[in-house]
Order: structure tokens, then C-alpha cells, then sequence
């Protein structure tokens, strides 16, 4: 195999120790010690390079085609010899306010955890880093590997929901400023915020369901004794999914008030056009009325008549002018 195998250790009692090279002789090993489990991480494995691993942990074909497949939802399977759980970890790059997801797959056994990385945000060596130096998490087996795997991945929802408030805040700030701003793609950008919070609900939400199951009793492979770690975790993602959901509910909230200060503006400039429009109507009007050349207008001969004419014209304009600026018009 290539470098798809990024690392592979036996557990001696929570203790890492020197094992057969040959992971089917490790996996042999350690279920013959009996205190003892393999954990194999693998990163983007192709069906080939699968293929042994499949054959000698015995895994289940539908899990294994989803663990190649990826583009998984978050998911509990319950196999006859081996549990199947699919994470989606997320990382967000606020320079661009973009959430990208990778998924991470976890199967546990007898004696044996896999873990399948797909994608470039859900690196394993510092889950596995701190188990190593926990060695009383270790003592409880495959299963204290799949609690510190989904206890990371949750963690970092709750610290990417964090980093979305901070730039949401900011947008909010945008979006209420004082008129005259740039707010020619705010719009656009607040879409575009909502649909990175959907990603983020699209690996979280799901999530839900196999924690609550992890957490209570009856699922295989899971000690009793693991239940409240799991709990824990469960308890983590529902803030996470809370704030989430908080996050989306204010982004339609701001996008509401915009659209309705949106409306607002252009009704003011409707007002301001329709003043304008109103005060130059009157001396067009009386300009109109002297164009059509009549022979009988007693003004005509008057000396006064044409100043006198313009005056009006001016008061009118004047007075429509003050009348629009007093009712907030102009």
C-alpha cells in the first residue's frame, strides 16, 4: 500500500506498544491478549487499497462502500461484527466566510477501531496525540477512541458557531449603519452567509440521532460505563445545534430588515421624485397656459403682467417646496 495507512498501533492496557508490522497479525495479537485493541487510521483509501482491510476486520460491504463513497450524512450503522459511524468535521475560512465539511468515518469492533479520513479538515494525530497520554481513557477500548473522535469534531462545531457570530456581527453592523453606506451587495452577501450556515446544519443536525443513541443502552460494542462520555457529547452538540439554529434565525432576521430598509429607501426616493416632479408641474402649467397664443388675455397688455406671472410661478414652487420639506419629502 501507499502512504493510505497514515498510522496503525496496538493499545496494551491504554498503552501504545510495539506490534507485528502486518496489522492482520496485530489484530490477531490483540484479541488473543484480550486487554489489548488495533487502531488504524487510513486517509482517502481507494477499493483496492480497502480491500484488505475489509477482508481481515471483517467489515460489512454496505459500510465499506460508504466509507469509499463518502458524501455520507451523518450516521449510526449497527452491523453484526462492527459499528459504523460517519462524522462530518467543519472548518470555516473566515478571510472568504466559507464552511467546507470532510467526513470521517469510524468502525468499531472486536479489538479494533478504523478510522477513514476523507478530505483535509479532520486530521486525527492530535485526537490520537491526547489518548496516548490519557492512558486510563485508553484502558476502556475501541470505544473511548470513537468518544474522543466525536468529542473533537463536536468541540470544533462549537468553535466554528463562534467564529460565524463574530462575522455575523460584523454583517449586522453593516446592515443597520447609517444610510449611504456601500449596500449594493448586501443582499447577495447575506444569502451567501445563509447558505454557509446550511452547510454548517447539513453535519451537525444529523448528529443528533446516533449521539442520543451512543449515549443510552443497547447499542453493541458500547460499555455502559461509556454511555455518560457519550451523553456528554450529546449534550455539546445540542448547543452547537442551538446556536446554529440562532445563527440562521438572526440571518433571516437581518435579511428581512434589509429588504424592509430596501423598501423604505426607495419609497423615500418615490417621495423625492414625486416632490420635484409636483413643483415643476406648476410653472409648467402656467407656462402652457400663455404658449397657447390667445388673443383675449387681458394680462398681456398689462404692464406688470409678465413679472407678476413669474412671481406666482415662484411663490407656488416655493410653498409646494416648504410644504414637502415640513412632511419629510425633501
Amino acid at each position: 500500500m501507499r502512504r493510505v495507512i497514515v498510522d496503525c498501533a496496538i493499545y496494551r492496557d491504554g498503552r501504545r506498544a510495539e506490534g507485528p508490522a502486518d496489522f492482520s497479525d496485530a489484530l490477531d495479537e490483540a484479541r488473543a491478549e484480550g486487554n489489548s485493541f488495533l487502531w488504524i487510521g487510513l486517509h482517502k483509501p481507494t477499493e483496492k487499497e480497502f480491500e484488505l482491510v475489509t477482508s481481515e476486520f471483517g467489515l460489512h460491504p454496505l459500510a465499506v462502500e460508504d466509507a469509499l463513497t463518502a458524501h455520507q450524512r451523518p450516521k449510526l450503522e449497527v452491523y453484526d461484527d462492527s459499528l459504523f459511524l460517519v462524522l462530518k468535521p467543519v472548518i470555516y475560512d473566515d478571510t472568504v466566510a466559507t464552511v467546507t465539511t470532510s467526513e470521517l468515518m469510524v468502525f468499531v469492533g472486536d479489538s479494533f477501531v478504523v478510522t477513514v479520513r476523507h478530505g483535509e479538515g479532520a486530521p486525527l494525530a492530535e485526537v490520537r496525540r491526547r489518548l496516548e497520554e490519557d492512558p486510563d481513557v485508553l484502558r476502556h477500548g475501541p470505544t473511548a477512541v470513537m468518544y474522543a473522535v466525536s468529542d473533537a469534531v463536536v468541540d470544533h462545531y462549537i468553535d466554528v458557531a463562534a467564529e460565524l457570530q463574530v462575522d455575523l456581527e460584523e454583517l449586522e453592523g453593516e446592515v443597520f449603519a447609517p444610510a449611504g453606506g456601500d449596500t449594493k451587495h448586501t443582499a447577495s452577501r447575506i444569502y451567501a452567509f445563509k447558505r454557509q450556515v446550511l452547510e454548517f446544519r447539513r453535519a451537525s443536525g444529523p448528529l443528533a440521532e446516533p449521539m442520543t443513541r451512543l449515549s443510552g443502552p443497547g447499542v453493541p460494542f458500547v460499555h455502559e460505563h461509556a454511555q455518560p462520555f457519550f451523553r456528554d457529547v450529546s449534550d455539546h452538540l445540542t448547543r452547537a445545534n442551538e446556536y446554529v439554529e440562532g445563527l440562521d434565525r438572526l440571518l433571516s432576521d437581518i435579511l428581512a430588515a434589509h429588504l424592509a430598509q430596501m423598501g423604505v429607501r426607495q419609497n423615500d426616493d418615490m417621495r423625492k421624485i414625486s416632490a420635484w416632479a409636483a413643483m415643476a408641474a406648476v410653472p409648467t402649467m402656467v407656462a402652457g397656459v400663455y404658449g397657447m397664443n390667445f388673443r383675449h388675455m387681458p394680462e398681456l397688455t398689462t404692464v406688470w403682467g409678465y413679472p407678476l406671472v413669474v412671481v406666482l410661478m415662484g411663490g407656488a414652487v416655493l410653498g409646494l417646496f416648504r410644504l414637502f420639506k415640513r412632511r419629510g419629502w425633501l
